[in-house]
């Protein structure tokens, strides 16, 4: 399965990850950029660490699992 994370640094300089479960792709990084200078715009999430501050990066996450047989 493949996410889309969101990473964003609060106030007290800590990496805040949101992960966005089966994105749609292809993503154009000047769309998700929009998206993520938005969110900080509004303030839409806060935690214990204060309120996010700036945009730290976005990445794709995908994993996979492999049963083995006979275990």
């Amino acid at each position: 399965m493949k996410k889309l994370e969101l990473k964003f640094l609060n106030e007290h300089g800590k990496i805040v990850t949101y992960a966005l479960e089966t994105p749609i792709e292809p993503v154009a990084p000047t769309a998700v950029k929009s998206e993520m200078k938005e969110i900080l715009v509004q303030n839409s999430f806060t935690g214990s660490g204060g309120d996010l501050v700036s945009i730290k990066g976005a990445r794709f996450v995908e994993h996979n699992v492999e049963e083995i047989e006979s275990v």
